[in-house]
């Protein structure tokens, strides 16, 4: 197990390695660092000036290098936007998208897991039909609409929950519910494929023939090797909730690392995008590593292998 999660560590460093050096190219190279700070009127002479001073006339792979070695330092740079620590600015809006990426998270798996098993223990049926139909209209409804309309219904019209912000639990349950539901049919088909395929399978036939039905039977038998693949599943869309907050962040006015990619974005702020974007894949390979080796321990299998 050891040397399995050695492995799989090492080429997530590699791949981490790979996407800092593809992120800090394209950053630099889609756009004049330099120009970004002067602004557009800015006269070519103070242009100049600006990229003497930050270095930006420098070549560039001494210029990621230097990048690099401040990540290891922790050290991101100093944001153009805002004339603060990269770092205290992003580690200052992370909890909040942390808390809304489990909360949407934990809808998903509320909402997928159960339409799943009973979609499967009651397949061609007005209960799957039912199922797979949820499943669709998630995938189909943009986030900014639905969105739009929870606000409308629950914090307008009923004025159950807040319009926005995130200054308590309450402000989460709107946009978590947002964020959550795109996900809910890839975790909910993929369920019901794995439970369907697990449900045929001798050892199933052996667990009802001593007795074993309904939730027994799921909990104990059926559901460990059916979640495999959900577990891949889930672990990529926590880093898709992480990462991709950025319209729920925006429209329930939620102050997390989605709303100020867009304002830095907006703002031309280099430093504090690199860092973001640097960030938000790193989440990616993590949770793609997680993934492995949880398979990896239900799965014995997979060590083998």
């Amino acid at each position: 197990m050891l040397k399995y999660s050695l492995k799989r560590l090492s080429l997530a460093v590699a791949v981490a390695v790979i996407l800092s050096f593809v992120t800090f190219l394209l950053l630099n190279f889609a756009t004049d660092p330099a120009q970004a700070i002067a602004g557009e009127d800015a006269e070519p002479e103070v242009v100049e000036q600006i990229r003497k001073t930050y270095g930006f006339d420098r070549p560039f792979l001494v210029r990621y290098a230097e990048w690099a070695g401040g990540v290891l330092r922790g050290d991101f740079g100093e944001s153009y936007y805002w004339n603060k620590p990269v770092a205290e600015i992003v580690m200052n809006r992370t909890p909040v998208t942390l808390l809304l990426a489990f909360m949407s998270i934990s809808v998903t798996i509320i909402i997928a897991l159960p339409l799943g098993i009973v979609a499967a223990f009651r397949p061609n049926t007005a209960i799957d039909r039912m199922a797979l139909g949820v499943a669709v209209s998630a995938q189909a409804i943009p986030n900014f609409w639905l969105g739009l309309i929870m606000i409308i219904l629950f914090a307008v019209t009923w004025q159950i929950f807040p319009v926005s912000g995130d200054s308590s639990l309450s402000h989460f349950v709107l946009p978590s519910f947002v964020l959550g539901a795109s996900s809910v049919p890839a975790v909910m088909r993929l369920t019901r494929t794995g439970m369907l395929d697990v449900m045929e399978s001798d050892y199933i036939r052996t667990a009802r023939a001593k007795g074993y039905r309904g939730f027994a039977l799921v909990r104990r038998h059926a559901l460990r090797n059916a979640i495999l693949p959900v577990i891949s599943v889930l672990a990529v869309q926590l880093g898709h909730k992480f990462a991709g907050s950025v319209i729920t962040e925006t429209i329930f006015a939620i102050n997390g690392i989605g709303r100020l990619a867009l304002e830095s974005i907006l703002g031309s702020d280099i430093p504090t995008v690199q860092m973001l974007i640097f960030l938000f894949a790193i989440v990616f390979v993590a949770m793609n590593l997680l993934a492995d080796i949880l398979n990896a321990v239900l799965d014995p299998r997979l060590r083998i292998a």
